[in-house]
């Protein structure tokens, strides 16, 4: 694939419409999987439970942040033949690099808690099973998943496309079945509903513009396809453009009928806690019947299992690039699986603890956006591939947003406001 691929980029007029671009569709389809991680259907079922389609307007925005900085990420990959945790290990002291490192660590934990919590309660919900035995079943499925590494780069990608069509077939199937109004339409003008819905707003950001992976999408295209001139990058930038723009709309897509099928189903329906995902499925029957449900707990399994295994790729480019360090994948699989587990064992509500650690994503993501922006607009760096001033302008704002939600949350969680 990569031959065809590097083929495709040096000739590129002997090939035409999909044939020219599907060689290079992947690494936003990794990327795209964070972004339909557990940890969205906890913030979004309960923004739409809560809030109705209030919200819709959130989601739209942190996916059009999730488009540029996805598409910063992996042009810096492309330009530099490094990720970013790389370039940052390089360029800035050695106390700031450490700094970095522990707290993408954290990050990183906090993201494999959301998605081994939700593919362990999809399993729970499918078959009854406790959700200790669900966590186990998770384990050993994403350990099956991560060895398809040892192949190259396209059976992974082409494994996480499927679960991404899964997840948006079960979808599907929901919207169908909810039927949202025309009244949907009101939920994309801006506006909040009081200090909760900024609480769930920081982590639907949290939860849809993900700090791990924006290191993990520089490091996915670094050298997947070999450039030798100029030309060749500015080429390969654009057809990654259209990879991202298809990944990520696909997934906002995704992310508005989640909230819109819980705002059309739950929301002044008086079902007390809908916002809960053990609670909307069992829900979702009486309301909806059976197939509504069924299709919700095989997209919460699709999701959990593909996003934590590549929760872990990401863990791995940020040891390595951050601190020049590798450990075993299946090492780091288990590492990062033990919050999990004590949160199963210690009996803590898990739609709870989901929307606790989008929240805390949400604050790594200045630490990832910040260098990304930094670098990629240095011609130093990027050489052909630099920011134009107006993409840089955008950058700031969006992380002038995000850090402005992060500042209004603490300063009520301080107040009590």
């Amino acid at each position: 694939m990569t031959e065809r691929a590097t083929e495709v980029l040096m000739r590129p007029a002997r090939r035409r419409g999909l044939a020219r671009i599907v060689p290079f569709l992947g690494p936003a389809v990794i990327a795209s999987i964070a972004y339909m991680d557990p940890g969205n259907f906890a913030t979004n079922i309960q923004g739409g439970a809560q809030f109705g389609y209030a919200l819709l307007w959130v989601i739209l925005a942190a996916n059009l942040m999730a488009m540029l900085i996805q598409n910063l990420s992996a042009k810096l990959g492309i330009a530099t033949g490094k990720n970013l945790p790389e370039i940052i290990r390089e360029r800035w002291p050695r106390p700031v690099v450490w700094l970095y490192w522990i707290q993408a660590e954290i990050v990183a934990m906090a993201t494999d808690l959301a998605e081994f919590l939700g593919a362990a309660l999809a399993i729970h919900l499918l078959t009854g099973l406790p959700m200790l035995w669900g966590a186990g079943i998770t384990a050993l499925l994403t350990f099956a998943l991560l060895t398809l590494q040892k192949r190259g780069f396209r059976p992974l990608e082409i494994a996480i496309l499927g679960f991404v069509l899964v997840i948006g077939l079960a979808y599907l199937v929901q919207v169908l079945i909810a039927r949202p109004g025309a009244e949907a339409l009101r939920g994309f003008v801006p506006g909040f509903q009081g200090p909760d819905s900024v609480y769930l707003a920081v982590g639907i950001i949290g939860a849809t513009v993900m700090p791990h992976v924006i290191y993990l999408h520089s490091a996915l295209t670094q050298g997947r396809i070999p450039t030798r001139t100029d030309e060749e990058k500015v080429r390969l930038s654009r057809l990654n453009r259209i990879d991202v723009l298809l990944a990520m709309g696909f997934a906002g897509l995704i992310n508005m009928s989640m909230l819109a099928v819980s705002a059309a189903t739950f929301h002044g329906q008086g079902v007390g806690d809908a916002g809960n995902l053990e609670t909307a499925y069992r829900t979702l029957t009486p309301l909806l019947g059976p197939a509504a449900a069924v299709a919700f707990a095989i997209a919460l399994l699709a999701s959990g299992l593909s996003s934590s295994a590549v929760g872990t790729m990401a863990g791995q480019v940020i040891m390595q690039g951050f601190v020049s360090f590798s450990i075993p994948i299946w090492l780091r699989r288990v590492i990062t699986m033990l919050p999990a587990f004590a949160v199963i064992v210690a009996g803590l509500d898990p739609t709870s603890t989901l929307v606790l650690s989008q929240v805390l994503l949400s604050f790594g993501v200045p630490f990832a956006l910040v260098p990304l922006l930094l670098f990629t607009a240095r011609r130093d760096v990027m050489g052909v591939l630099t920011n134009r001033p107006l993409i840089t302008a955008l950058g700031w704002l969006f992380a002038v947003v995000i850090i402005g939600l992060n500042g209004y949350l603490l300063w009520g969680a301080f107040t009590g406001s």
